[in-house]
């Protein structure tokens, strides 16, 4: 800025002009002056009557001013706050060059003005003058407008901005419970932002306004609901994180997008979108000259705030840009790494998001299941279920979902336990679907993930389940003896059943990492699902360290698994044997099991399933002893 430069902030009486002026004389290390104290006395007795100024008492006034404006320019310059109600009263205050003039409107209502008017004490402007100020003023076609209804903080940090003295250095889309507390983590770590939420009448109004002036003692972030105003807040080249529902809602806001970004400037989508998509958006915007990341983000409103699993796929200029933003708001790993890394080409980040979900299907129904047992064959307490989760979170079992169950079984409403009044009809958002569907489509099994998403679709039919327990009446016994024994066999099943799972959501990864040639790096990968996200877990570390050596290595073949394995296998098998005779669905234990009998199988039932298909649709099969590039068919009737 020239140092000469006259600033003039100007607005009604009790919009901040003095406030701000002073705050911003500061800022600048130049004069500040109040035009009030240019009044002469008689103006200054008719205002303390009541009496409003006319313009014969105001065109000597505002030629001092002038003629002050024009020395305050000779010398270094200053800040003059003014009411300059009228475009004709500014027109003569403008004494220098346009060029040197800055004028800064406070803008805001009558009622903020009043409320401030009436807590203002020993001030010559009396609130009945207000009234014939709104009357007045004129809108300035000139210079900057600033919202004054901002704390003074927020204030400045516009006028830093509109001014090109200062912009963000990120940019936020979507103040939903994730984005805000995105907003918040990003904040915490001194990084300047602007954030911007629609505004939808009596639905979502003034959200970004009611989260700035939440964060009354932050100056580092700007609010908008005009999206170009928000673009233009934040430095270039831009980096911005959209914080919106997938689907429909993230192509809308990149349409509305495009027109005001520049070339180089980064998009990250932080949503649950599916990756084919990503993949799409990416290349759409790279013909524009816009880099994309498809980011997923695991951690909950919790680790939004504190610092999530971060997992970044696009162009590799892309995370070089946006990389250092996601790495400072991440959640920190044992040796204080952020738990973010760059994941790979186009769409991966989401699959890899995907892919995590899908485990956390599995493991949420493996200890639903579990507790199931406890509580209806065992006839546990919700109480004495969390405790003995409790003794398995110290035994190398801890992990936060078993953190989580352990707190809900000890919650209580009244005197009732609430996890008991709970309806057994579970939701889900279609990531562990996609999971399934994408497992399909590349020919892998995925048996604990996909019965985990069937089994709460089975729930949500409690209608049908009430119909049917009541027309067969089928019988559920309870534990007779050995309930010790049968605690701590549950507890191996338990841990046998998580293993598969886990490996199950890797070799998917694998699977996909070579059918699309995006070189996923899966220690990396576990690594980053180290801290900070639903799946965290001693076992994360474990499945992490095994993994530097050995990326394409399936976890049931590595020798230590293959100890715990063949330690808990048994009672894997006695667990689901147990459960299923006394009438307990296991769905994702029992899948887990026949996953791993199955995979440990030499020998398994899929000839059977050959000379079918080629019975019924000639589709030919191998043999035996035969070289596998030779394929036969046999007319079976003859």
């Amino acid at each position: 800025m020239n140092s000469k430069t006259v600033y003039i902030v100007f607005g009604v009486s009790g919009s901040g002009k003095t406030t701000v002026g002073k705050a911003l004389a500061k800022t600048l290390d130049i004069p500040f002056y109040d035009a009030d104290d240019f009044h002469t006395e008689a103006n200054v007795k008719k205002m303390s009557d009541g009496i409003p100024l006319n313009d014969n008492d105001r065109g000597p006034w505002l030629n001092i001013l002038a003629t002050h404006i024009r020395d305050w320019h000779q010398a270094e310059g200053a800040v003059l706050a003014c009411s300059a109600l009228k475009q004709k009263y500014r027109n003569v205050l403008q004494s220098i060059d346009d060029h040197y003039v800055k004028w800064i409107f406070l803008e805001t209502t009558y009622e903020v003005i009043l409320d401030r008017i009436e807590a203002r004490q020993g001030h010559f402007f009396k609130k009945e003058l207000l009234a014939s100020q709104f009357e007045t003023i004129e809108k300035p076609k000139r210079g900057i407008s600033i919202d004054a209804s901002y704390s003074i903080k927020n204030i400045m940090a516009q006028i830093k901005l509109k001014l090109n003295i200062q912009k963000s250095q990120f940019g936020l889309i979507g103040l939903g419970v994730m984005g805000k507390n995105l907003a918040k983590n990003i904040l915490s770590k001194k990084i300047s932002l602007s954030v911007y939420n629609r505004q939808i009448e009596g639905k979502e109004v003034d959200v970004a306004k009611h989260f700035v002036n939440e964060q009354s003692s932050n100056v580092n972030v700007l609010g908008f609901d005009d999206l170009s105003s928000f673009v233009s807040s934040i430095a270039q080249p831009r980096t911005i994180m959209i914080m919106v529902n997938s689907g429909k809602p993230i192509d809308m806001v990149i349409e509305a997008l495009l027109p005001l970004l520049s070339k180089e400037d980064c998009l990250i989508d932080g949503g649950n979108s599916y990756y084919k998509k990503t993949s799409e958006r990416e290349k759409k915007l790279l013909k524009h000259g816009i880099y994309f990341l498809g980011t997923g983000i695991s951690g909950g409103e919790e680790g939004a705030l504190k610092g999530p699993s971060i997992m970044p796929g696009g162009g590799k200029k892309a995370y070089d840009r946006a990389g250092k933003f996601l790495e400072a708001i991440a959640a920190k790993d044992k040796k204080n790494n952020p738990c973010c890394a760059y994941i790979g080409p186009e769409g991966s980040g989401h699959y890899v998001k995907m892919v995590h979900n899908g485990i956390e299907y599995g493991e949420m129904q493996l200890l639903a299941e579990t507790y199931h047992l406890l509580r209806f064959y065992c006839n546990k307490t919700p109480e004495q279920i969390s405790e003995i989760f409790e003794s398995w979170r110290s035994n190398d079992k801890d992990g936060f979902l078993l953190e989580i169950t352990a707190d809900i079984l000890r919650k209580k409403e009244g005197e009732q336990f609430l996890i008991d009044i709970i309806l057994d009809k579970a939701g889900q958002k279609g990531t562990g679907g996609w999971s399934t569907a994408d497992a399909l489509e590349l020919g892998a099994s995925v048996s604990t993930i996909s019965e985990a998403v069937m089994t709460r679709n089975l729930s949500g039919m409690k209608s049908q389940r009430v119909i049917a327990s009541d027309a067969y009446q089928l019988v559920q016994t309870r534990i007779t003896e050995n309930e010790v024994d049968f605690i701590i066999s549950l507890e191996k099943a338990f841990y046998a059943a998580s293993i598969i799972n886990h490996t199950i959501g890797f070799d998917l990864l694998t699977q996909a990492s070579q059918e699309y040639d995006w070189n996923l790096q899966m220690s990396e990968i576990a690594r980053v699902w180290t801290n900070g996200c639903i799946i965290r877990s001693d076992l994360m570390e474990r499945i992490s360290s095994l993994l530097v050596n050995a990326n394409t290595t399936s976890l049931l073949l590595f020798p230590e698994i293959i100890t715990i394995m063949k330690a808990n296998i048994v009672a894997l098998k006695n667990i689901t044997s147990t459960a299923i005779t006394n009438g307990y669905s296991l769905p994702v234990i029992s899948a887990a099991l026949n996953y791993f009998l199955t995979y440990t199988s030499a020998q398994c039932s899929a000839n059977m399933i050959q000379a079918q298909r080629d019975y019924f649709g000639a589709h030919t099969y191998q043999r035996v002893d035969k070289t596998l590039t030779e394929y036969f068919h046999t007319n079976w009737k003859n």
